[in-house]
């Protein structure tokens, strides 16, 4: 297995921390992406993304952890577009869409200023494309905590939750207090967009959230299957992330790695592709079984 794994994989502290935080915001975001695919929530998401770039581009400006920008700018851009209106469908967009062109203005302010006050080089590469390799074994605990926090929050509110996504009026028939769960969902959200932030880059955070889950749900039929299947791929389309991404350091004579947002996204990319085809197969085979012979 040499022609796989490189020299030193299995004894670099980096590659490990790298996986695990890697792997732990992998099944965290497929478990959010989930319910964001079925919330219909996904230019939210997108959005809380650009807001994780400007505070990930703030935090480096500051000298603060990378971490508590990613996801304190997420946090702060979920409670915006909840003031705004993230009630009805036209409301939210609406507040979607202002909070989108405010953070990129402001994570251009901040890396501006950052690229003009700091000897520091690579800010402006490490907010919006990240890399996982530069993750320091100490923010471990925070990511295994914020993650634990999430899930649990998510168990919490799991069945009005699951009901305001399929249906928000039998939801509302129910008794549901839609204003809440969507208030406690947009928060883990930005929490969720934040952590992605740390191993693929702000501006491409998106698709470890919503990649894994759109995937899981073209071939699953059940939420739970569905959840397990999107963590699944995630943690598949991270590892291969940070194994050819390691291995890519030795490709090249001049020594110099291909970044892991590139194969993570490459390996998401791949796995919609080969979900999409299964599903079509699958439809194919459930077609010509029912269909009645000599139908034309």
């Amino acid at each position: 297995m040499t022609w796989l794994f490189e020299p030193g994989w299995w004894a670099n502290g980096t590659v490990r921390t790298a996986l695990l935080v890697g792997f732990i915001v992998a099944v965290t975001s497929a478990v959010v992406g989930t319910f964001t695919v079925m919330r219909g929530q996904s230019f939210a998401g997108h959005a809380l993304t650009d807001v994780a770039t400007a505070g990930g581009a703030g935090a480096f400006l500051a000298g603060v952890a990378p971490l508590v920008g990613f996801v304190g700018g997420g946090v702060l851009g979920a409670v915006a577009m909840d003031t705004i209106g993230v009630q009805r469908v036209k409301g939210r967009d609406i507040a979607t869409g202002v909070v989108l062109g405010a953070a990129m203005g402001v994570a251009a302010l901040f890396l501006f200023l950052s690229a003009r006050t700091s000897s520091a080089t690579g800010t402006t590469q490490l907010v919006l494309f990240g890399s996982i390799f530069t993750v320091s074994p100490s923010t471990l605990p925070d990511v295994a905590w914020m993650s634990a926090a999430v899930l649990v929050t998510l168990a919490v509110v799991a069945r009005p939750l699951l009901l305001s996504s399929l249906s928000v009026e039998l939801a509302a028939a129910r008794g549901v207090r839609l204003r809440v769960v969507g208030v406690v969902f947009i928060v883990v959200l930005a929490v969720a967009v934040g952590m992605s932030a740390i191993v693929i880059g702000a501006i491409l955070s998106t698709a470890l959230l919503i990649g894994p889950p759109a995937s899981a749900l073209r071939v699953a039929r059940r939420v739970g299957t569905s959840v397990a299947l999107a963590a699944g791929l995630g943690v598949l389309a991270t590892g291969i992330g940070v194994l050819f991404a390691y291995d890519s350091y030795y490709w090249f004579p001049s020594h110099r790695g291909l970044p892991v947002s590139f194969f993570v996204v490459a390996v998401i990319v791949a796995e919609y592709v080969v979900a999409s085809v299964a599903r079509r197969r699958t439809r194919s085979t459930l077609v010509a079984a029912i269909e009645p012979e000599g139908w034309t």
